[in-house]
């Protein structure tokens, strides 16, 4: 099974468009095929953009935030080599990738170039679903 980590932007775009891999992505979020790990500041970054950018009701969001942490794997995070990233912004989601062992889910691919260093895997929700033959 692969671990990942899905970044905040294939989130929101999930919500906006059902006809994108991100939603696909989502849609098959409690799949044998791949665990979703998270970490609090993981779910409080959701939390914030979701409540910023998206259409939804508070109570939708909540709803989504609550099922992602029942099926994610919860990880602590104690790394302090920050920054590495070009938005430092996102460095808790390498680190949170580098002790999980997972591929990072993103839109933002380049932004990702050092999980090279830690040998991850940086993808796009399409490449990941033909990468576990979803599309």
């Amino acid at each position: 099974m692969k671990n990942i980590v899905i970044d905040t932007n294939v989130l929101l775009s999930a919500i906006y468009s059902n006809k994108c891999a991100s939603y696909k992505l989502l849609f098959i979020i409690d799949s044998d095929k791949f665990k979703v790990n998270i970490s609090t500041t993981l779910i409080y970054e959701y939390e914030e953009i979701l409540k910023l950018k998206s259409h939804l009701e508070i109570k939708y969001i909540n709803s989504i935030l609550n099922y992602i942490c029942s099926i994610g794997k919860k990880n602590k995070i104690f790394y302090l080599w920050r920054p590495k990233l070009k938005d430092s912004d996102d460095d808790f989601l390498l680190e949170l990738a580098v002790k999980s062992n997972s591929i990072i889910i993103t839109l933002n691919e380049k932004d990702f170039k050092p999980a090279s260093e830690f040998n991850l895997k940086v993808m796009t929700p399409k490449e990941f679903l033909q990468h576990i033959g979803e599309i």
